[in-house]
């Protein structure tokens, strides 16, 4: 009997000791490179750059994982406003946002004057430039901006920073939607094949070139792009530091040979104040230790310089995590 218990006593311990090894051993600290942290970004529409550009960042950030520990996934999303709500409500990290909506979002002006300044919006580096544009009907007739009084034209999808951008102007133009016979609300994946089927006269959209957006468009139907200039563009370039002047090269989508003056903003990626520090500094680190790799995934990425990147079109302070790997490059 005695030895029986002494068996089964030794038995137990062994059993409880190993026991308590493997507790111990799953409730101690992984180490770094294997605590996975997710983040994902908003973008806009699949056929967008905001998509290609967002994707170019996850492609590069999930390539060194096994190293940082963070894994990245790209959204498809209804664009800048989207983007920045959503940031804001907690349910995406990091976002690609018009540098004129963030500075809108950060200050509580435009379309976020009811739900108040959101300062805790953080900008992380910009992107390409965004110029404006307006893409019409070969037959419409159409030679200006101003021509479209009257006629069928596309705004853009409730929520992206082109319609924000579309509001604004019009406002600035001392109008409205009204100025228009049909203000259609169709997300940019949609506004090309409508200007060739006929159901809208012309389209505005801020993107960045080039975008299969216009390239399709002006391929399929011999749609042209005019240009955006006059006193209200004048007085919105001049009373908004996100906006400039820019040209869309001539020669670049088919059937428009000559430069396009109009106006734009910047994409910019933000995040929240929130947002972990290590984990933007390995997203940041991630693209500009890749630079010219990321340049590479797509021609809108083509011309970017590391200088301007950390500087311009930032409409909200620096977020800790980028600031730290900026500084440490010498790039401030």
């Amino acid at each position: 009997m005695r030895k029986r218990f002494k068996k089964s006593f030794f038995s137990n311990g062994l059993r409880l000791t190993l026991g308590a090894a493997i507790c111990s051993m799953m409730l101690a600290p992984l180490p770094a490179a294997a605590q996975q942290k997710f983040v994902s970004i908003g973008t806009g529409g699949v056929t967008g750059v905001y998509y290609a550009a967002g994707g170019a960042i996850c492609r590069l950030v999930n390539k060194d994982r096994a190293e940082h520990g963070v894994r990245c996934s790209v959204e498809s999303t209804g664009g800048s406003v989207f983007n920045v709500n959503t940031i804001k409500a907690g349910e995406l990290d990091l976002g690609v946002v018009q540098s004129d909506v963030g500075y809108n979002a950060y200050n509580g002006e435009g379309q976020f004057k009811d739900a108040g300044a959101y300062k805790k919006l953080r900008s992380v580096f910009s992107i390409h430039p965004e110029p404006f544009t307006v893409v019409v009907g070969k037959d419409s007739g159409v030679e200006k901006f101003e021509d479209l009084k009257g006629k069928r034209f596309n705004v853009g999808n409730p929520g992206s920073g082109t319609r924000a951008s579309m509001e604004q102007l019009l406002a600035a133009m001392g109008t409205d939607n009204s100025f228009f016979s049909l203000a259609s609300e169709l997300r940019p994946d949609e506004h090309g094949q409508a200007l060739c089927d006929g159901k809208i006269d012309g389209f505005f959209y801020g993107v960045g070139h080039p975008s299969a957006n216009i390239q399709d468009p002006t391929t399929t139907c011999g749609a042209k792009i005019v240009s955006l200039t006059g006193e209200a563009v004048d007085s919105l370039v001049e009373k908004y530091p996100y906006y400039a002047k820019v040209n869309i090269p001539g020669g670049l989508y088919p059937n428009n040979p000559d430069d396009i003056p109009t106006y734009g903003v910047l994409a910019t990626f933000v995040t929240s104040e929130d947002t972990d520090e290590a984990v933007v500094y390995e997203v940041v680190k991630s693209v500009f230790n890749n630079f010219e790799d990321f340049k590479r995934l797509h021609p809108a990425l083509g011309h970017l310089v590391k200088e301007d990147m950390v500087k311009n079109g930032l409409s909200a302070p620096l977020h800790p995590g980028a600031e730290k790997f900026f500084k440490e490059q010498g790039l401030l």
